[in-house]
């Protein structure tokens, strides 16, 4: 699940934007320079920042190019300052889009949807055996046939290949495919795993690791 970084002081606003974005994104709130950024810096993986101009204790620019000096992320401003050398400074710091209050909830959904899939990595990956295609949720085997697996199964495997080399406990997998409203357990985690090692045949053996007491990792180095 893709992650986004929520700076903006007004609290009416941020909670209907925390809580719609969180539909589809994971998502942090910060609601002033000093907090998002002691977020950012304690997890450097967002892949975009909603960043309001105007902010309690700073210029939301000052943040964007601090933070363009370590990490390549992604930025959205949103503010009030709808003047065109605001708007200039705004691009001039690489922002993808640069929206003046007030705005269309829909509107903003809409984009930020299109930025984050402008900037997707590549939905396909190349394997020995077999192709994996996230976009289409299908898997071509050797032999050339192309598989449609269930579509939890290709969540939980783009999971584990976007999230590579880190280890995913079964609760993060749980979480990120299902959502905390709903109840899969273990070993329904586990049955996905046997059946996707079994449909990749041996890239299945070699690339999805178990790592006991911990989970599953995505790896390109066989299994020892």
């Amino acid at each position: 699940m893709r992650k986004i970084l929520l700076v903006e002081d007004d609290q009416s606003l941020g909670e209907t934007l925390t809580t719609r974005l969180q539909k589809e994104y994971e998502v942090v709130w910060a609601k002033n320079l000093s907090e998002a950024w002691s977020t950012f810096s304690s997890s450097k993986d967002f892949d975009l920042i909603l960043l309001d101009v105007g902010l309690p204790d700073g210029n939301g620019f000052e943040l964007a190019e601090k933070i363009k000096q370590v990490s390549p992320v992604l930025f959205l401003f949103l503010t009030a300052q709808a003047d065109a050398e605001s708007r200039l400074r705004g691009f001039e710091l690489g922002a993808e889009e640069y929206i003046p209050k007030p705005f269309h909830l829909k509107e903003l959904l809409i984009r930020v949807k299109h930025v984050l899939d402008a900037h997707a990595p590549a939905r396909e990956i190349e394997l020995a055996g077999c192709t994996l295609n996230f976009t289409t949720l299908s898997v071509q085997l050797k032999s050339g046939k192309i598989e449609y697996p269930p579509v939890t199964d290709m969540k939980i495997l783009q999971l584990l290949v976007e999230k590579s080399p880190r280890i995913l406990s079964r609760d993060e997998i749980m979480n990120e495919v299902w959502g905390i409203d709903k109840n899969p357990s273990h070993r329904t985690v586990d049955n996905i795993i046997v059946r996707l090692r079994h449909l990749l045949g041996d890239d299945g053996e070699k690339h999805i690791r178990s790592v006991r007491g911990v989970g599953y990792q995505w790896s390109l180095e066989e299994n020892t």
